[in-house]
């Protein structure tokens, strides 16, 4: 399975578009080789380098296996969960100091997952166990 971006290459740096200091919208992603008997997917964005600790910026589960391509600025069909802005919508990039690492990760599941809109990523995490059937990372970096 592949997560890519037309708008930046794995390891580089994400547009300005894409974070809080430019537009604030989800970049365009692109989503290749899901397993055939993939039930669902589920993106979640985060930063490892936030300094208290992994901040949360967008997630989403039971997203339709049949989904591709994202386009920029949209939200791809599936439930959301809560970020740590503390909304269900795409949180771009903000870092307060430095250069920051952003991992979009992208999860193949065996099934669907029986959890409410505004789950948080722990819950989403925990409920993954043992559903995973393939994963994969597009990274990207941004500092101000």
């Amino acid at each position: 399975m592949l997560l890519t971006s037309p708008a930046f290459q794995n390891g580089a740096r994400i547009p300005a578009k894409y974070t809080a200091d430019g537009e604030d919208i989800p970049p365009p992603l692109k989503i290749e080789n899901v397993p055939v008997n993939a039930k669902s997917l589920v993106l979640i964005v985060d930063d490892p380098d936030a300094p208290m600790g992994t901040w949360d910026h967008w997630i989403i589960f039971n997203i339709p296996p049949t989904n591709d391509f994202i386009s920029e600025g949209t939200t791809p069909k599936g439930i959301l969960g809560t970020n740590d802005f503390g909304k269900l919508e795409y949180g771009g990039p903000a870092p307060p100091s430095g250069t920051h690492r952003y991992k979009f990760k992208l999860y193949a599941l065996d099934a669907e997952l029986n959890l409410k809109e505004g789950s948080r990523k722990k819950e989403v995490e925990r409920a993954m166990k043992g559903h995973i059937i393939e994963e994969t990372v597009l990274e990207g970096k941004y500092s101000r």
